[in-house]
């Protein structure tokens, strides 16, 4: 297996999943943005983004999925929830709304606080994304107000998808985002020695 990461980037989830499962893997750490950075990687993956994840012959490129890929392959594994299990289907909402609801705002965030050029950036498009990324993540501080991890009692890429989300957040310095529940969630969840050593790379 091959992980083409760069850090920070959405390829921390899949590497944080690899790190859980104690994997063996080929990791290649890319400059941002490595469509300019990294020679060829558009051969790779022509969309140019990160991550890529490479499995034999499977090629991958969304995140949340290699993580669900991952613990399907090579599990069984406490990670993932069976479809026999009771919150399944809330494991499965959680995968999805890690990136189209919860990044993808932060994405623009990111975008056009600091990656534009200084002429194109737009304090209103920040603004705006930053509040609609807040809004949705009250999902998460509701979710854990009574709950240890956000499903089936236990620690899952459902908590390594939702989490990279909180981290991106922070990342941009969208602090509100640990409200009390969300924190308290984090803060355990961000201490685990997987975490570390994905954090690391």
């Amino acid at each position: 297996m091959k992980l083409y990461h760069c850090k920070g980037a959405r390829s921390m989830r899949p590497l944080w999943t690899l790190e859980e499962l104690g994997l063996e893997f080929e990791l290649i750490t890319m400059e941002f943005p490595p469509r300019y950075t990294y020679e060829g990687y558009k051969t790779i993956n022509p969309l140019g983004t990160v991550p890529t994840f490479v499995d034999g012959n499977v090629v991958m490129t969304e995140s949340s999925g290699i993580c669900q890929y991952i613990v399907e392959k090579f599990g069984p594994t406490p990670l993932a929830v069976r479809s026999d299990e009771s919150d399944y289907g809330e494991y499965l909402n959680w995968l999805y709304r890690s990136d189209a609801t919860l990044t993808f705002p932060n994405t623009l965030v990111f975008r056009y606080a600091e990656l534009e050029p200084p002429e194109r950036r737009n304090p209103q498009v920040v603004e705006d994304y930053r509040k609609w990324f807040l809004a949705r993540a009250r999902c998460i501080e509701k979710a854990t107000a009574e709950r240890e991890y956000l499903c089936q009692g236990r620690f899952t890429i459902a908590d390594i998808c939702i989490g990279y989300a909180v981290r991106f957040a922070l990342r941009l310095g969208i602090d509100e985002v640990l409200t009390p529940n969300t924190e308290r969630w984090w803060n355990q969840i961000s201490s685990r020695p997987a975490y570390g050593r994905a954090e690391d790379q």
